[in-house]
Parts: structure tokens; C-alpha cells; sequence
């Protein structure tokens, strides 16, 4: 498929077939993913792959965190809160979401079950965790990016679907500790992945994108 067709076909999938990826591809996509471009070529992506055994017991994990009702201590910033036409954005995507799985506006619980699911994966046979050294702070964000970007259109060639969290950066001890990760590196976000469930009603979520006159100026 070309590049352009990868992207009009993607979408960011929430339910998960119960079928891992053979490892020998796993490591072939991740091998090609290293193709990303990256600020004076720094690579600063240190990628966690977590399946099996072990992504079942650190989602057990992340769950307890959760549901103690603990604040989030993200390694980087999560704390700015959308406004004006971001804001909207959001609230769009939010409601194409909860349209899809039939969760209305005033079903508090239900739509705090949807927001758990970030932290089971969706079921996902796989869960990636970007990290980077904290002190490269928005230059190392902005590589890791182009990486995940890149990841998620190599995945879709090979008939594989994600989901980019940034919910994954949101408690990052049980990750560190469950992975051994040295304090120095961060946990800026996560990524579900696997073959997605097509017959899931979430997975017929669909959002729109703005127009270029919106979003591309161009100077001459």
C-alpha cells in the first residue's frame, strides 16, 4: 500500500484480536522503524516492548495505581489543558468515541470504564513505551514523534493497528519499576498494537480532520 493510502485507512484501534505478532516480525518492524528521522540523528528513543506474562501483570499494576484515585506524576509535562478550537477538537474526538460504543453524555461511569481501558491496553496483545533520557526534554519529544508516526505506518503495512496514548505517560512508576528503567530516563507515552477486532463497535470510531485552509498557510 502506498504511503498516502496508509494513512486514509488507519485509525487509532481499541479492541484487540487475542493473537501475538511472531516475534521475528516484531523485530523486523522495530528494525525498520529505525529508519526515523531524528534531530542530528540522536535516535533518542529507548522503545519497551512489553508482551505476554509480563504486559499482564504491569497492567494489573497500573489498574491498582488508577483506581487508588492517585494523581498523576508524569516524567514530562502533561499539565496544559486545551483551549478554544483545541479544546473543541477534543471534545469531538471524545464524543466520536463514546458515539461508537453507545456511552452518552451523561453516563459518568461509562465513560470512566472507557478511559480504564487505556491502562488494559484494549486488550492489545502488545504494549510499546517510548522513553528518553528526561533531560532532552521537547527536542527528545519531538524525535520520539517522528519515531512513534513512523512505527504506527510500518505497523499498518503489515496489517497491524495501534493506538498512541499519551494515558501511558500519565503513571510511570509501575512501568519503571516493572522494567527496571534507571531514573534518568522518562516514560513520555505509550502504545497499544495487534491485530485489531474489527468487529468491535469501538473500532468504528472515526474523526475528522480540518481543512488545509485551516491548517496550511502558504507564503510565496
Amino acid at each position: 500500500m502506498s504511503v498516502i493510502s496508509l494513512l486514509e485507512e488507519r485509525y487509532s484501534a481499541r479492541a484487540y484480536l487475542n493473537k501475538p505478532v511472531r516475534q521475528a516480525l516484531l523485530e523486523a518492524i522495530f528494525k525498520q522503524a529505525q529508519q526515523a528521522p531524528s534531530n542530528c540523528n540522536v535516535q533518542p528513543w529507548q522503545t519497551c516492548v512489553v508482551s505476554g506474562d509480563q504486559k499482564e501483570q504491569l497492567k494489573n499494576d497500573l489498574i491498582a495505581t488508577v483506581m487508588k484515585g492517585e494523581s498523576p506524576n508524569p516524567d514530562f509535562n502533561w499539565l496544559p489543558k486545551y483551549e478554544g478550537i483545541h479544546r473543541d477538537r477534543q471534545f469531538g474526538s471524545a464524543n466520536a468515541l463514546y458515539s461508537a460504543i453507545g456511552v452518552t453524555r451523561e453516563d459518568k461511569k461509562g465513560r470512566q470504564m472507557a478511559m480504564i481501558r487505556n491502562w488494559q491496553f484494549f486488550d492489545a496483545p502488545h504494549v510499546a513505551f517510548f522513553t528518553m533520557d528526561k533531560y532532552l526534554d521537547i527536542m527528545g519529544a519531538v524525535d520520539l514523534g517522528i519515531y512513534a508516526q513512523t512505527l504506527s505506518l510500518i505497523l499498518a503495512e503489515h496489517g497491524l493497528s495501534c493506538c498512541m496514548q499519551g494515558a501511558l505517560g500519565q503513571f510511570p512508576d509501575p512501568i519503571k519499576k516493572a522494567l527496571n528503567l534507571p531514573e534518568q530516563r522518562g516514560v513520555l507515552f505509550g502504545m497499544s498494537f495487534g491485530y485489531a477486532d474489527e468487529s468491535a463497535a469501538v473500532n468504528n470510531t472515526r474523526t475528522d480532520r480540518e481543512s488545509i485552509d485551516n491548517a496550511v498557510s502558504f507564503f510565496n
